[in-house]
């Protein structure tokens, strides 16, 4: 599971969170002191690590399921469509120059380059 939050460089320790639609990191308790992960806070970033993961609740679930339904052949299905789980580490270079490394879930990793484009 993505620690949703900064492992390295400046910021290290602090929360990622999403305010009003755009990931930030947050920098203290004043949501205006927060570093926004988006094309006019960041100059550029990089994905270091990508790795997905099968989620094996849903695997067994859906291989119960299709195995039910459908015998040996949709236990192997059903299993085989387990929902994928990503965590992603990335650089980020801050216009002032800050450094943050960090390690996200899908759901921010989407938000990050949706925003950044």
């Amino acid at each position: 599971m993505a620690k949703n939050m900064v492992i390295a460089g400046d910021y290290m320790g602090k929360a990622i969170v999403v305010m009003g639609g755009i990931a930030q990191i947050a920098v203290s308790k004043q949501w205006t002191e927060n570093r926004h992960l988006d094309r006019f806070d960041a100059e550029e970033y990089q994905v270091l690590t990508e790795d997905i993961k099968k989620s094996a609740a849903s695997g067994i679930a859906r291989g119960i399921v299709g195995g039910t339904l459908l015998g040996p052949v949709g236990m192997l299905a059903g299993g085989m469509s387990a929902k994928n789980k990503g965590t992603y580490q990335i650089a980020i270079q801050f216009k002032d120059g800050k450094r943050s490394l960090i390690e996200v879930d899908d759901k921010i990793y989407k938000g990050i380059v949706t925003n950044m484009f």
